[in-house]
């Protein structure tokens, strides 16, 4: 299993690009490859999928990206090849919003979503996905990491966090957040 790579940007395809690495060429599908630029040096975090007629790498910018396609592809009816287009407009927010809210038609506007698949989608993650970035937005690490060691969902996190002063000792933080949860 990769977990990433780095190397120089040597061509790209419509689905793909061209990762050189140790004077290897990497063919790595990603949604967009023109968000690459030939001769740049990047970290591209690695999928690698394997069947007995296929030996496929998928890679993706951000770490969270990566996480959120795996969770995408354990969703029944979905594989690599129908998750990797919802990437394509660099919205991961959108996507979680949109798995959060029901928002079925704005995941079946991307190739190969139907209505169906779209509900599947939304029935297995929703309310399972928090965006690493929006929770990490506020300088609470720590409050949150305490939060998660008791017990409490990323989503309900989520939800509190701008209601509580951070500007406090830690400690009141933590008072703070567990009445807000509790009501």
């Amino acid at each position: 299993m990769y977990s990433y790579i780095i190397g120089l940007i040597t061509g790209y395809d419509k689905n793909c690009i061209i990762l050189e690495n140790n004077n290897i060429g990497y063919l790595i599908n990603v949604s967009n490859p023109y968000n690459f630029k030939i001769n740049e040096t990047v970290k591209v975090y690695l999928y690698n999928h394997i069947k007995e007629d296929e030996n496929s790498l998928y890679g993706f910018k951000t770490l969270e990206e990566k996480d959120l396609f795996l969770k995408l592809i354990n969703v029944k009816g979905i594989g690599p090849k129908m998750a990797l287009p919802l990437f394509s407009g660099n919205n991961i927010k959108g996507i979680y919003d949109a798995i959060n809210t029901d928002n079925i038609t704005y995941l079946t506007r991307f190739p190969k979503i139907g209505e169906k698949v779209a509900k599947q989608i939304i029935l297995d993650l929703k309310g399972k996905l928090t965006s690493q970035t929006d929770l990490f937005q506020y300088d609470s690490k720590e409050l949150i990491e305490v939060l998660e060691s008791l017990g409490y969902k990323s989503n309900d996190i989520k939800k509190i966090l701008p209601k509580v002063d951070t500007d406090i000792d830690i400690e009141l933080q933590i008072k703070e957040a567990l009445k807000l949860l509790g009501k």
